[in-house]
């Protein structure tokens, strides 16, 4: 880990309010000549976790701002080293004034994550918290913001904790009969209690690795697309869901000729609406390439609204169950207002134009979802890091298991276990994991975290 000392502005540009993180050996040298405390205190005297007010001053002692100074002592701050943070106004011009005067005194522009990398690397958190911050950050509804304080938390890192305990009881066990290969007679592992423990190991790995189709979909948005003919009301209903005029409205057939999506919140989950290109035969080219499209994200979609406003033929409804095998159909009959149809159970009625059933819709679309009630407490994995290690771990658990019923000797077994640990291992970070793969991991944060 470097050894410099770094600053950045941890806020956003352009509010009341601005934060200038400091983070390094030097950071209270470096910071103690930019601050002029009102009570002539120094900030190098100063206790960790106080906070003093004063004026942050340049190399030739102008003033450039009134501030509010936090000062952290290692190893009770959040990289683990001694910080300082700058509460100052958020003015650009003041922002970089310090920021320049910092760097003046040696301090460095501090790389994108670099504080968390910190705090990884110091053993603030480990590798699956650490990108639990990013996630937290960009969370953007009441699931993401749970799965992300449930992994912040440790959740996910005690629950790979107790697999690592258990496969390593296992491994001990049989690496014990090993050392003792010359007795035939001593057998320190029990078969069917290995037996008993590889399953539950199996089976709590596989857990972890099914819920990650629930955590990606609430994590990226659970993509649902509005399907039909032209001119049935696709649009406004886009419109209808997202209270806003995202899609063109307009009698004439035709008029949706590309793909549209945006994201709506139901119940603490975000839904990616796609309103599709009408599907009807046409020699447009530039309409037929948009219905093309339409197919290609009717492939993609997790749920689909099939909206008509005059009843299905047989031939159609077939036609369309056929096309959305393995997703969830909901047919949906609009324009209700101009009267009722004959239509068959399962089908919802609405008015786009009016709002008429567009809170049974809703509903409708959570339930469709099918998504498990997340807590803090709950474990969803929601990273694709995390889930390629697990899927590997899952398919080490299995050659286990399978040597078992095998009748295999307890160094392949061993192996496999071993290898168990590693990509659980892995998750959490440490001494097995790469200097790219970190570095791939934080290059994605933001600069002042």
């Amino acid at each position: 880990m470097s050894e410099d000392t770094i600053c950045a502005l941890a806020t956003a540009v352009g509010g009341a309010i601005g934060v200038i993180r400091v983070s390094g050996p030097q950071a209270l040298t470096f910071s103690d000549r930019l601050f002029r405390g009102k009570s002539g205190k120094h900030l190098i005297e100063s206790p960790s976790h106080s906070v003093l007010f004063g004026d942050a001053v340049d190399s030739e002692g102008n003033i450039i701002d009134e501030v509010l100074v936090s000062v952290f002592r290692n190893p009770h701050s959040y990289t683990g080293e001694d910080s300082v943070e700058f509460s100052c106004h958020g003015s650009r011009y003041v922002i970089h004034r310090i920021l320049d005067t910092l760097i003046s005194y040696g301090c460095r522009q501090a790389e994108p994550g670099e504080y968390t990398q910190r705090a990884f690397l110091n053993g603030k958190m480990d590798l699956s918290q650490a990108e639990a911050v990013d996630d937290l950050i960009a969370s953007t509804n009441k699931a993401t913001h749970r799965m992300a304080m449930s992994q912040l938390r440790g959740r996910f890192s005690s629950a790979l904790g107790e697999l690592r305990d258990q496969l390593l009881h296992l491994t001990s066990l049989l690496e014990l009969e090993l050392d003792f290969s010359d007795h035939e007679d001593l057998e320190f592992a029990d078969r069917s209690e290995l037996r008993r423990l590889s399953s539950e190991v199996s089976e709590h790995i596989s857990r972890l690795t099914d819920s990650f189709r629930a955590g990606k979909a609430m994590k990226e948005g659970i993509p649902v697309a509005i399907i039909g003919k032209t001119n049935v009301g696709k649009s406004t209903l886009l419109n209808r869901l997202l209270h806003d005029d995202k899609a063109i409205v307009s009698d004439i057939h035709g008029t949706t000729r590309d793909v549209i999506e945006d994201t709506i919140t139901i119940r603490g989950v975000c839904f990616r609406f796609i309103d599709t290109a009408g599907l009807r035969e046409t020699i447009d080219t530039i309409e037929r390439l948009g219905i093309e499209r339409s197919y290609e994200k009717l492939s993609e979609a997790t749920i689909v609204i099939w909206l008509f406003d005059t009843p299905p033929t047989p031939s159609e409804r077939e036609e369309m169950e056929r096309r959305c095998e393995g997703k969830a159909l909901l047919p949906v009959y609009n324009k209700v207002d101009r009267g009722e149809a004959e239509l068959w159970d399962g089908v919802l009625c609405i008015s786009a134009k009016y709002g008429q059933g567009m809170d049974a819709l809703e509903e409708r679309i959570y339930e469709l979802a099918d998504l498990p009630e997340i807590s803090e407490n709950d474990v969803i994995v929601t990273n694709a890091r995390h889930y390629s290690a697990l899927t590997a771990a899952q398919e080490d658990m299995r050659r286990v298991c399978e040597g078992m019923e095998m009748g295999l000797s307890g160094d392949l077994l061993s192996e496999d276990l071993r290898s168990c640990i590693h990509h659980l291992g892995e998750i959490v970070g440490g001494e097995i994991t790469p200097d790219e793969t970190l570095g791939k991991i934080f290059a994605e944060f933001c600069v002042g975290k």
